[in-house]
């Protein structure tokens, strides 16, 4: 069930899903947060996002992020300068932009790759294409560490001599429906990477995600879910049907 506490900053609601939900299973993890601030203003532009989710989850074992992308390079070509394994996800966000008294949103594609490392942590690259009404390419750097997904959000200009723009909401998915590709015998070969791996137990209460949020103008907020655990099959349906006489 998705939760929130502020800490000095603005209301936060976060969820979290796994698909396929089932034990032992490889599967892609999406979390998806909303920013509430009360009233009708703007959230504050964030500078980080700290997702903790359980440290047993497989993503050492996921086959994700083969290659890398190199962020000047996605700024400058966009995502057709990323080798094809090392895209890890997708998502979008919601963003606020103030015209004068106004606040108008629009929406923006998220393209999740893998970006080099030279600690040993997958690190991640983010790019975030915006159209309308304020045309802009950002990427947004982020690291996995143990039991935490650590996105970097940079300062983004609205309009000239206007606020910097706010994101309200934003949904991101690891792993899924993923095209990577193989030398098989010489041959190019296409697959889809295993992805993250569930526990093949689920503890009381379900798995236990949460999110500390940092903002530009020092003010700080978390929220917490938790994700049910899958139901058990009956011995009857784990065993199929019978034969008939």
């Amino acid at each position: 069930m998705p939760g929130t506490r502020a800490v000095s900053g603005p209301g936060v609601h976060l969820a979290a899903s796994f698909s396929p939900e089932r034990l032992g299973a490889a599967t892609a993890i999406t979390f998806a947060l909303k920013i509430d601030p009360p009233g009708e203003a703007a959230p504050p532009p964030l500078s980080q996002v700290d997702f903790s989710y359980p440290a047993n989850l497989g993503f050492a074992t996921s086959g994700l992020g083969l290659a890398s992308c190199e962020p000047g390079r996605l700024q400058a070509e966009g995502s057709v300068a990323c080798p094809a394994d090392s895209r890890m996800g997708a998502g979008s966000a919601t963003v606020e932009v103030p015209f004068g008294p106004v606040l108008v949103e629009e929406h923006v594609g998220l393209e999740l790759f893998a970006a080099p490392s030279s600690d040993g942590y997958l690190h991640l690259a983010i790019l975030a294409l915006g159209s309308e009404p304020v045309i802009a390419t950002v990427v947004i750097t982020g690291v996995l560490l143990e039991g935490h997904l650590q996105i970097n959000v940079p300062v983004i200009p609205g309009l000239p001599d206007g606020p910097d723009i706010s994101i309200k909401q934003i949904s991101a998915t690891l792993g899924g429906a993923l095209t990577y590709y193989e030398r098989v015998n010489g041959r190019r070969v296409a697959y889809r990477p295993r992805g993250i791996g569930l526990p093949d137990s689920c503890p009381h209460g379900g798995w236990r995600l949460g999110a500390k949020l940092s903002f530009q103008d020092g003010g700080r907020a978390e929220a917490g879910t938790a994700v049910a655990c899958p139901a058990r099959r009956s011995r009857a349906h784990r065993a199929g049907p019978g034969r008939g006489g």
